[in-house]
């Protein structure tokens, strides 16, 4: 689809949270430990030019993306968001997998999780694997996307060195991918943004600084950023166009 044509799609989707719609498929994933993830697939209207596998902040679940999601559909590309085992009942949703998992789990627990859903974006033949996160997940990508080679393009929503055991900086210098990383307008987020940019090899990400914008994917809801999500999106469409093309 012309980026014209999501820019326009976009205005009109952008708005109060949508409910799930009716075309997403709910699906149950297994972590190699054998905890199940739940989750929501959504195809593509038309061919699919990449599958974006969408993690969401503390505290949430995949109802972060539900006004996001169907957006990303009409530009040309399948998405799966899955609730992980870190996080909780945000925007009035019950996250799934954190609640039958019981009891606590850290932001690195969550690392399963996130393979299970690779694993399973792998399987369903829609295109290259993008990997998008937003807050602890944002810095928990880096770690994934070095491990999996099957990852081709990294988005990261105010990532930071927010998990413990592991070094985000470190997990970037191993990238051989196209990476989008940004933040709100915060200077230390701006800072944390920066850094990894920077230790990505190659000249390979680039780092988008809103003139408005909130903290991780939510800079893109209506309902969360009315003054910085339009613009914010057009920024985030143009690099998944440059990255996966549309025919």
């Amino acid at each position: 689809m012309p980026l014209r044509s999501v820019f326009l799609a976009c205005a009109a989707a952008l708005g109060p949270a949508l409910a799930v719609p009716a075309f997403a498929e709910t699906v149950t994933l297994e972590a190699k430990d054998g905890v199940k993830i739940y989750g929501d697939f959504q195809r593509a209207k038309g061919r699919s030019r990449a599958t974006i596998l969408l993690f969401h902040m503390a505290g949430s679940n995949r109802s972060e993306y539900a006004p996001l999601a169907p957006i990303l559909n009409k530009a040309g590309f399948s998405t799966l968001a899955i609730d992980q085992r870190s996080g909780g009942n945000l925007w009035g949703t019950v996250n799934q997998t954190a609640a039958k998992a019981r009891g606590g789990a850290a932001f690195a627990d969550a690392l399963p999780d996130l393979e299970a859903a690779i694993a399973y974006g792998s399987m369903q033949r829609s295109g290259p694997i993008a990997v998008w996160g937003s807050s602890y997940s944002s810095a928990l990508v880096f770690v994934a996307a070095a491990r999996h080679p099957e990852v081709k393009a990294l988005l990261a929503f105010s990532p930071a060195e927010y998990i413990r055991g592991y070094s985000i900086e470190m997990a970037a210098t191993k990238l051989t991918i196209p990476v989008f990383i940004t933040s709100a307008p915060d200077s230390d987020e701006i800072s944390s943004a920066d850094a990894l940019t920077k230790a990505v090899p190659g000249h390979r990400a680039v780092q988008y600084i809103p003139k408005h914008g909130v903290h991780g994917s939510a800079t893109l809801r209506m309902d969360r950023d009315p003054q910085g999500a339009t613009e914010n999106w057009k920024h985030v469409l143009a690099f998944l166009d440059s990255t996966f093309p549309g025919t």
